[in-house]
């Protein structure tokens, strides 16, 4: 399986943090954000992963390098201007190689969860699967509505949060032009077409998407406890 980390955020909502340290750098439990996926995917036996950069892109390649401390092969797509997650995902393509129309692994650079990545090894696809969560206090409303292992974008049944970890396959990108335009359509497109899979996972998982998030991670990670809560837990 072949991997994508979308770390071009300019991490707005992180600042001051952010002002000189690209979030994905950012530290929780004393390592680096995205060291916690790069230490998952190795252990999953990923053999390459592609990490888009923009926004202080070049501490990033300095930190990781080559991925060779995790036993990785990490190639850099770098995004001169900013591509949104649709636009980024298919340069991103460009520098990954997917054989044929192989579903590639993406994470969001800027979420944790203990979330296991090897029950996604054999899970059939068809233009992409979502893994879903509890509606954090943040994100009441939520994303998709999950109806057993279909995702839809509206209807009766569970609306849940989108946790940033899905497989996609290079074909949900067909007909997409290079240049900035954001993934939210097409997967809705392709829910409409009931080519969407999914399923919730009700364990540990954050959106550190503000100072205060990162500070409560950072203090679970640190101090880790059998009571310490999850996404179902909506501390967060």
């Amino acid at each position: 399986m072949k991997a994508v980390i979308l770390a071009a955020g300019l991490g707005t909502r992180m600042q001051p943090l952010t002002a000189r340290c690209p979030k994905p750098l950012l530290k929780v439990g004393g390592k680096a954000l995205i060291e916690y996926h790069l230490e998952r995917l190795a252990a999953l036996g990923v053999s390459q992963v592609v990490i888009n950069t923009a926004y202080l892109g070049g501490m990033i390649e300095s930190a990781l390098k080559r991925g060779e401390r995790w036993g990785l092969s990490i190639r850099y797509s770098r995004e001169h201007r900013p591509l949104e997650t649709g636009g980024g995902l298919l340069q991103a393509l460009s520098v990954l190689d997917v054989d044929n129309d192989d579903p590639f692994l993406v994470i969001n650079g800027d979420i944790w969860s203990d979330f296991d990545l090897a029950r996604l090894q054999e899970q059939p696809v068809d233009l992409a699967h979502l893994v879903l969560a509890p509606n954090p206090s943040h994100c009441e409303s939520g994303d998709f509505v999950l109806v057993g292992s279909d995702v839809r974008n509206g209807g009766d049944g569970e609306r849940l949060t989108f946790s940033g970890i899905s497989l996609l396959r290079p074909s949900l990108f067909d007909g997409c032009l290079p240049g900035s335009f954001p993934l939210a359509p097409l997967l809705r497109q392709a829910m409409d077409a009931g080519r969407v899979s999914g399923r919730c996972y009700t364990g540990r998982w954050v959106d550190v998407g503000t100072p205060e998030r990162l500070a409560i991670l950072d203090a679970l990670l640190c101090s880790p406890s059998e009571d310490a809560p999850g996404a179902g837990d909506r501390i967060l």
